[in-house]
């Protein structure tokens, strides 16, 4: 098979899964989408959301895509987001009967001790679903903690996001894993940070619950009285895994979790687990790699969804090249002198420079939009950690190798 058309086959795998979710990839405020770190606050991050790890193209944190400015609410206590469903709507409401007040009552109980001050909550009558959070003290720092509670597909794309690590390159985390309980549930535990670049110390650990019934509870907790834009208060936060996994698993949140309405099964997307396998940009980046006669040893690799990368290694020292993937983009980035426009009116806009995090790196970038559009970004730097130190002059690729991979004819049939 001709490789044009075979790369136009891998690329339609990889961008079958790509997604607008300019946010539901990060979270952002009340509404973090996320699918994927991908969703760092929804699907990972209960905070899988998700974001959404931090690793910067053209001044982007990619767990957002384009969107990195981590914004945050002004409250003191973040409220968790809720996820759509599978039309992009939020599933309607219970009846009510659960109230706000209830949930409060729920999350006192159910904590070891202490004091919970600067209660919130919404109901099961509130159409953004049901949840608490407030600010928990047990005498060793005050420390932001939130539960969400909602009903998704328990075999859904949803419910395994919700329960999957992710890649710990792009998350940052200390630790994770997900457990198989004697119900059939599904249960994530993850110690990792607010700011996956550490550019603060804030510490995030959650625990993410699915059960068989469609159940979904995540709590999570900081250590510091609020999620962004509070001073750490304490080393860790305050529960430990054990308190953790019991405050997530504990039947007191049934009543409101009955209350919800039960979602439609998700129709499932491929039967082949090989096609899900592809269902991501560092696939297609990979396939890019080889199909144009990069030679370099790809000494590691990986991604999520609309993001993905790979580390080189030449024998001349090791270079990271990373891609990042956005339907539906608008066109403000490419308003500024320098762009230039295909024939085909695709615009494409060239950055070579310093790059934006460890001193003495170098960053070639090359940004793209599409008519209908998509827009693919590239970028090669001389060091395998944007972080780290350099470990080469330049990237291991060309900048015309970085120009050819982004406007790859096989992107411009990733939609139908």
């Amino acid at each position: 098979m001709p490789f044009e058309d075979e790369l136009g086959g891998a690329l339609r795998r990889a961008g079958d899964g790509f997604t607008t979710d300019q946010h539901a990839l990060v979270d952002a405020g009340e509404q973090r989408g996320r699918r994927l770190v991908a969703r760092r606050r929804a699907a990972l991050a209960g905070g899988s959301v998700l974001a959404l790890a931090v690793i910067a193209t053209a001044g982007a944190y990619t767990g957002g895509l384009f969107d990195g400015s981590g914004a945050s609410g002004t409250a003191d206590v973040a409220a968790p987001p809720t996820l759509p469903g599978k039309d992009g709507k939020q599933p309607p409401a219970g009846s009510g009967a659960v109230t706000a007040e209830q949930l409060i009552t729920n999350l006192r109980g159910l904590l070891p001790g202490g004091q919970l001050t600067q209660p919130q909550a919404r109901g099961t009558g509130d159409e953004l679903g049901p949840h608490v959070s407030g600010v928990y003290d047990d005498g060793r720092g005050k420390a932001a903690i939130a539960v969400r509670l909602q009903r998704v597909d328990p075999k859904g794309s949803i419910a395994r996001e919700q329960t999957e690590c992710g890649d710990k390159t792009l998350r940052g985390y200390d630790d994770c894993r997900t457990e198989q309980l004697a119900d059939g549930s599904r249960l994530l535990l993850y110690k990792g940070y607010e700011y996956p670049d550490r550019r603060e110390d804030t510490k995030v650990w959650w625990a993410v619950l699915v059960a068989p019934q469609g159940f979904l509870v995540n709590v999570s907790e900081w250590n510091a009285a609020a999620e962004k834009g509070s001073p750490v208060s304490r080393t860790d936060p305050p529960l430990a895994t054990a308190e953790l996994k019991a405050l997530a698993t504990s039947p007191t949140w049934h009543a409101a979790l009955n209350e919800l309405t039960e979602p439609e099964p998700e129709a499932p997307r491929e039967s082949s687990s090989a096609a899900l396998r592809d269902r991501n940009a560092g696939a297609a980046l990979e396939h890019l790699l080889g199909g144009f006669g990069i030679t370099a040893p790809i000494v590691a690799k990986g991604g999520e969804g609309t993001y993905g990368y790979a580390v080189l290694d030449d024998g001349k020292g090791k270079s990271l090249v990373q891609i990042n993937v956005q339907q539906a983009a608008k066109e403000l980035d490419f308003s500024a002198a320098g762009v230039i426009t295909q024939p085909d009116g695709t615009k494409v806009k060239v950055s070579t420079g310093p790059g934006e995090k460890g001193k003495g790196v170098i960053q070639w970038t090359v940004d793209t939009l599409r008519k209908d559009g998509l827009r693919v970004v590239v970028s090669a730097f001389n060091t395998a950690d944007q972080s780290g130190a350099p470990t080469r002059r330049e990237p291991a690729l060309t900048l015309e190798q970085v120009k050819e991979i982004a406007l790859a004819p096989g992107w411009n049939r990733t939609r139908n």
